[in-house]
């Protein structure tokens, strides 16, 4: 309860500092509404049917991307954390792939299917499956040997060193990695939007307003309630992996 009171102590002050700036001549109104316009259109939103569809549709699409994610990364981290010569053999081409920006897919993605929530979905999958990946393989590479050579010489087969030791030692390295992929999905899903001409949500919503420079205050108000998605988004995946990992002793996420 402190550190969210501290949180949203510094997110006043933020909007404060924002409100005093344009009230005080520092900045236009025309370029930059006050905070206190911008913060009336958020409530405005909030109560507005339309509105809140895009934002269903932005989460569903974030949601179905994580999901697809996790399926296709834990596994594949799994398995290429635990046959070194198969991570050999494939990192020439994850290293390459890795780098790609997720937005410079996207004439690629619209040609092969289409502007829908599919193409959405791709690309916030492409961007998403990395941190997972590559936090499901170091946190394989990072077992103690000291726990691997006890459980051998105690005749502990492959399987059960994998289900027994493997996976417990990685499953907080894992959870930071899906912490890391929801913000960056949740990015990409409202650019992909913003930028692929989606027919639903907040990224359609930013674009459609921003056609006007009249509607700059919306524009920021759908900006800020992105910015409290993503908040909330975070924090409670931060105190979902505190609660279901509060045995471990290593910090997974600085390892990360």
């Amino acid at each position: 309860m402190t550190r969210l009171l501290r949180n949203l102590a510094g997110l006043l002050g933020f909007f404060l500092i924002w409100e005093v700036v344009v009230q005080a001549g520092l900045v236009d109104k025309n370029f930059l509404p006050p905070a206190s316009k911008v913060l009336g259109r958020v409530v405005g939103l909030l109560g507005d049917a339309a509105f809140i569809g895009d934002v269903v549709a932005t989460l569903l699409a974030w949601a179905i991307a994580m999901v697809i994610s996790i399926v296709v990364a834990v596994p594949a981290g799994l398995l290429l954390g635990s046959i070194p010569w198969l991570r050999d053999s494939t990192r020439a081409v994850v290293e390459f792939l890795r780098p790609i920006p997720s937005v410079a897919l996207i004439p690629l993605v619209l040609i092969l299917i289409g502007s829908g929530p599919e193409a959405k979905i791709t690309l916030a999958v492409y961007a998403a499956v990395w941190p997972i990946l590559f936090n499901t393989i170091y946190a394989l590479g990072e077992i103690d040997p000291v726990l691997t050579e006890t459980a051998k010489s105690y005749g502990t087969t492959k399987t059960r060193m994998l289900t027994s030791v493997a996976l417990p030692h990685a499953a907080p390295f894992v959870f930071t990695g899906i912490r890391m992929s929801a913000s960056i999905g949740l990015i990409v899903v409202i650019s992909a939007e913003f930028l692929a001409g989606s027919v639903k949500g907040i990224g359609e919503f930013i674009l459609e307003q921003s056609s006007s420079s009249s509607q700059l205050d919306l524009v920021l108000a759908g900006t800020v309630i992105t910015g409290v998605i993503g908040y909330v988004i975070n924090e409670s995946l931060e105190r979902l992996g505190r609660r279901l990992f509060r045995w471990n002793s290593v910090d997974a996420e600085a390892m990360a």
